[in-house]
């Protein structure tokens, strides 16, 4: 076999990055970061009483909530915690949280 070009191989971690930005996935595994990253984003006092389930396509972040009094704590607190996870310009934004009670 002889090689006509010398060409450097593609690093894996750009060619994963290509790969999904071709098949739409990027945005999504972006957005998905919040819940990977909940705890640090909303601190350690509502991260021991939520957990982060899933983002919807529309920037819905579904979360389970321990009790109802914390379920009102941050329904009331929402905005403030919107404010907290879209911080980071590079994720795709949070449009709203929707609060279930863990069961």
């Amino acid at each position: 076999m002889s090689q006509d070009k010398k060409s450097k191989p593609t690093l894996i971690a750009d060619a994963l990055k290509s790969f999904l930005r071709a098949r739409g996935l990027d945005v999504k595994i972006e957005r998905a970061q919040v819940l990977v990253h909940w705890a640090q984003l909303v601190g350690p006092q509502i991260a021991e009483v939520t957990a982060p389930r899933t983002v919807t396509e529309d920037g819905t972040l579904f979360v389970g909530v321990r009790t109802h009094g914390w379920m009102q704590e941050l329904s009331m607190r929402e905005r403030e915690l919107l404010a907290r996870i879209n911080a980071d310009p590079e994720r795709p934004p949070i449009r709203r949280i929707r609060w279930e009670l863990l069961r």
